[in-house]
């Protein structure tokens, strides 16, 4: 996370609230030979204490977890790159905004019996984004698709216990050079999301 703490005042149901709407993350343990990685979808429990989420039993991170381990599950928001020349202001730098949620805990293995459930909440949780369409569901799969599926994959469960974000948006620039500087972000579009990045500059308080 950023050091500098006027990037990092976001309260914890913020940045679970954009957790929940993102739904996807990388997630990092320590391995034996160095760090390992895995980009993964997952539910975010309703209390923000827990997600789940599954892995092929042939990834790394499987095949370490015998027990539960130290884990981080980190969450990209939108960024995009800020020209110096939109702040309207001498002697800047260029930078670059961005939003980002890292989760600390412990991840833990769950009985094989957890992953009909969980994949059906998976599934729900973004299918029902898509209303009026009618909703996908794992009833859709015959039965021996979906028995290969289930020996491929094994169900796990992410314990929070440290939720830290940082929202850099230009809160150490005046409001005139934070707006300008939105203003440039959105015609430029340089990054990812950067109409959701630009609005939340604007509206950030001095």
């Amino acid at each position: 996370m950023h050091p500098n703490p006027v990037y990092r005042q976001t309260t914890r149901q913020r940045a679970l609230d954009l957790v929940r709407d993102r739904g996807f993350g990388t997630l990092m343990i320590n391995g034996a030979d160095g760090p390992l990685a895995s980009h993964v979808p997952f539910v975010l429990a309703p209390d923000g204490q827990s997600a789940d989420l599954h892995l092929v039993r042939s990834n790394p991170i499987m095949r370490a977890l015998d027990e539960p381990v130290p884990a981080l599950l980190a969450i990209n928001g939108p960024d995009g790159y800020i020209s110096p020349d939109w702040y309207g202001m001498e002697d800047q730098v260029p930078t670059w905004n961005y939003v980002a949620v890292h989760l600390r805990g412990t991840l833990q293995p769950l009985p094989p019996e957890a992953l009909r459930d969980q994949l059906d909440r998976l599934s729900a949780t973004f299918e029902n984004r898509l209303l009026p369409k009618k909703p996908w569901t794992l009833d859709k799969v015959a039965e021996p698709a979906l028995a290969k599926l289930f020996r491929m994959i094994l169900p796990c469960r992410f314990n929070i216990t440290d939720v830290q974000s940082t929202w850099k948006l230009g809160q150490n620039k005046p409001a005139s050079a934070r707006i300008g500087a939105a203003d440039g972000l959105e015609a430029a579009g340089i990054g990812q999301d950067t109409a959701w990045l630009s609005q939340a500059m604007r509206d950030t308080n001095d």
